[in-house]
């Protein structure tokens, strides 16, 4: 029997969850960096800097990025790396469509490969990765616990997690501020840019279920990571979770 969880504020069950959770991200996909870049308005791409600086990659690395499609935070590692293995994994096969053309077009191809697969069952061996990323993808995931629990697995040791994603402003009236821009502005942006009102309306609301900064630590360590510190970028907005396996 399947579990009840939420998609958004929809209270549904995790099968249905995986189905529109895809549902979205097919639909999105094609417009999915351009409507990053207007709703952050191109924050997003200092922050997966950021992200990818703490990181700590090296030329020989063996790289996993998690719910990665459109190919961004790869390419970046790329760029820096370019003899490191990357695997740029995702749940969504137009996301990674998209991907992969861009690899060929944009030349990060090389050591990069894509993978569709569901990110709480990895088909890779015990420690194989020496680091993960996930950007903007965990508070997708039907079941948090499980998809760290195989990060964690598929980690080498002295291997980092590095986790990207929406959290809790730190000041209350900024706090407000940002509840009224994601709800009445960003499903607006999504209609006139995307012509996707709902798939944004949904995305503001998955934000406002993941846990905050401290819930997430408390879920990382509890995965069997050590050591895990977040950053607050824009009050809060964001977090980066560093987590380390030892």
């Amino acid at each position: 029997m399947n579990k009840d969880t939420h998609f958004g504020f929809e209270k549904v069950s995790t099968e249905e969850k995986q189905e529109k959770v895809n549902s979205v991200f097919t639909s999105v996909a094609e417009n999915y960096d351009l409507m990053n870049d207007v709703m952050s308005f191109g924050l997003h791409r200092f922050w997966k800097k950021i992200m990818i600086e703490l990181a700590g990659v090296k030329p020989d690395s063996k790289v996993l990025d998690l719910a990665g499609g459109t190919g961004d935070i790869a390419k970046e590692i790329h760029l820096n790396f370019p003899d490191a293995e990357i695997t740029v994994a995702d749940i969504n096969a137009e996301m990674l469509i998209y991907g992969k053309k861009r690899s060929v077009d944009e030349n990060f191809f090389k050591n990069t490969s894509f993978c569709q697969l569901n990110g709480e069952l990895l088909p890779f061996g015990d420690e194989y990765f020496d680091t993960t990323t996930i950007a903007f993808g965990l508070r997708n995931f039907t079941n948090k616990e499980k998809g760290l629990s195989e990060m964690h697995r598929c980690l080498a040791n002295n291997g980092k997690l590095i986790i990207l994603e929406f959290s809790k402003p730190q000041n209350a009236t900024f706090s407000k501020i940002y509840d009224w821009y994601s709800f009445n502005v960003m499903p607006v942006m999504g209609s006139i840019f995307a012509s996707d009102s709902d798939s944004y309306r949904y995305l503001a609301e998955s934000i406002r279920m993941h846990p905050d900064q401290e819930r997430l630590k408390e879920k990382i360590l509890k995965a069997g990571f050590t050591d895990c510190k977040f950053y607050n970028l824009l009050n809060g907005i964001v977090a980066i979770h560093v987590a380390e396996k030892n």
